[in-house]
């Protein structure tokens, strides 16, 4: 699985833009970095799975809920220690749900996975275990320290940044490892035909609950970071409609390639700058939507592949007056 040269031109600019030393453009860039992890985790499910989520935001709420309850008020909390935690009880929780989804399919997983992740919504807006609609403040980010040495300054924003630049390329060549090997191919055959695949002899539940929590633990990473970002957290981030910002970033950028994911990421956050500034479109700028809509409508009917197929779109005519 070859990794294409934009990318690794892509990531090389990702590496050296802190050398312009633009707080902003950092921030931004991290924002969109966690996304793409987020998006990431998504695409194993729906790219490679063919297990459509509207609920997928569930996790990456109860990932960011996670640092923000297991962190003291005014102190910084151990990065070792919260870190496998968040990530540890958003596989958990996915693996409960899993348990009770796997076997729906089509529109009915699609409702299913929307219904838990309404719940915990709920679940965080109506009660106080996570403040209730206020949410909650993170006023310390945690401390990476090893043998008693600060490694990162969390709180700065070029260690936070090169903190979420690396841990995304892990997600991405953790996930091309697992996607290039024999549970890959088969959970991506088990998309293809479950029905065949179980007819040789293939568990295919038990691949799609397997990608289903990883899924969910790679989204609870994101939303992890996200709340080490912000410092805060609420129960908006476990509603659908981060299940949805994320699916059209996979729509965007190209479903079934890991780097559709980052690219639909990077591809939607800044068109959504660009749409909703006010120094551009003046008054215009807050239906910053309607364009948007617009371009993933013609995206979806101009390359069904996404901006990633765009390429092997254009030698589609080569090859035929070639042919």
């Amino acid at each position: 699985m070859k990794t294409p040269v934009i990318l690794i031109a892509g990531s090389i600019g990702i590496a050296l833009l802190p050398l312009t030393g633009s707080v902003f453009y950092m921030q931004l860039l991290s924002k969109i970095m966690v996304l793409a992890i987020f998006a990431m985790s998504l695409d194993l499910l729906v790219g490679y799975g063919g297990l459509v989520s509207l609920g997928h935001a569930a996790f990456f709420g109860v990932g960011a809920y996670a640092i923000a309850l297991l962190s003291p008020k005014y102190e910084p909390a151990s990065f070792w220690l919260t870190f496998p935690l968040a990530l540890a009880i958003a596989a958990a929780l996915a693996l409960v749900i899993g348990l009770l989804v796997v076997r729906a399919t089509g529109v009915y997983f699609i409702m299913v996975t929307l219904a838990f992740a309404q719940m915990l919504y709920y679940l965080f807006h109506d009660t106080k275990l996570g403040g209730g609609s206020d949410g909650l403040f993170l006023y310390a980010r945690p401390e990476l320290k090893l043998a008693g040495a600060k490694l990162l300054n969390l709180e700065a924003p070029v260690h936070f940044y090169y903190l979420v630049f690396a841990l995304m390329l892990g997600v991405f060549f953790l996930l091309r490892t697992i996607l290039a090997s024999p549970f890959g191919h088969a959970l991506s055959a088990v998309r293809v035909n479950e029905q065949r695949m179980r007819s040789l002899g293939f568990p295919a539940l038990w691949y799609k609950l397997a990608a289903f929590v990883l899924a969910g633990g790679l989204a609870g990473l994101a939303g992890y970071l996200s709340a080490c970002q912000f410092g805060f957290v609420n129960p908006e981030i476990l509603s659908w409609h981060y299940s949805a910002g994320v699916l059209m970033m996979l729509i965007l950028g190209g479903m079934g390639r890991l780097y559709g994911a980052v690219v639909g990421a990077f591809a939607f956050v800044l068109l959504q700058e660009v749409l909703a500034s006010d120094r551009l479109f003046g008054p215009l700028a807050k239906h910053w939507q309607l364009p948007m809509g617009v371009f993933i409508v013609l995206i979806v009917l101009l390359a069904p592949s996404g901006l990633t197929g765009l390429a092997q779109l254009a030698k589609q005519p080569r090859a035929a007056v070639d042919g």
